[in-house]
């Protein structure tokens, strides 16, 4: 496909999704989807991101954040406003944060065979080089939880510019389950 047409409907594509979100596609714009391969959605669509998702036997939780039990979450970013210390317990409440969504998609933790991969973001300073500390309390919870055979994970731990609203720590984690 020519740059041109990748633009064109790039642009086309958008518009199509500004407009999905206030009335049903048009009988025109569906025809149009149709000849490139896309199958127009039925009703508005709400949001293109979901907290997880499911694919056979893999569950894909989104990036979570450190949500307090008051509803909101810690922000700051770690060894500037946060100590190494906060930021460990910022990664314990977004394990706590990704365990109520596990657990609401597939209804018992005797499901899970593996938390298998885990990727950990640190809102950090520019000189903050602990970022795999702070991510430790989020995968000390998981071992905590399942145990060590099911609940060890490969892991990245990285520091970050900024994250999204400014929170301290956001996670994101694949489950593998029966």
């Amino acid at each position: 496909m020519s740059k041109f047409k990748q633009i064109l409907l790039g642009a086309f594509f958008l518009f199509v999704m500004q407009n999905v979100a206030f009335a049903q596609v048009s009988p025109m714009v569906a025809s149009e989807l149709e000849k490139l391969g896309i199958t127009p959605p039925t009703a508005p669509i709400s949001g293109a991101v979901i907290g997880v998702v499911r694919s056979g036997n893999l569950i894909f939780l989104s990036g979570h954040g450190p949500d307090k039990p008051d509803g909101t979450q810690i922000v700051g970013k770690v060894g500037d406003d946060l100590t190494l210390e906060e930021g460990q317990e910022a990664a314990r409440l977004v394990a706590i944060s990704i365990l109520k969504t596990l657990k609401g998609e597939i209804g018992s933790f005797d499901k899970v065979k593996r938390v298998v991969k885990v990727f950990g973001m640190v809102n950090s300073a520019p000189d903050f080089k602990q970022n795999s500390q702070v991510i430790n309390g989020f995968s000390e919870l998981m071992v905590a939880t399942f145990g060590q055979d099911k609940g060890s994970h490969a892991r990245s731990a990285v520091g970050m510019a900024s994250l999204p609203n400014g929170i301290a720590v956001e996670v994101e984690m694949i489950v593998e389950v029966e």
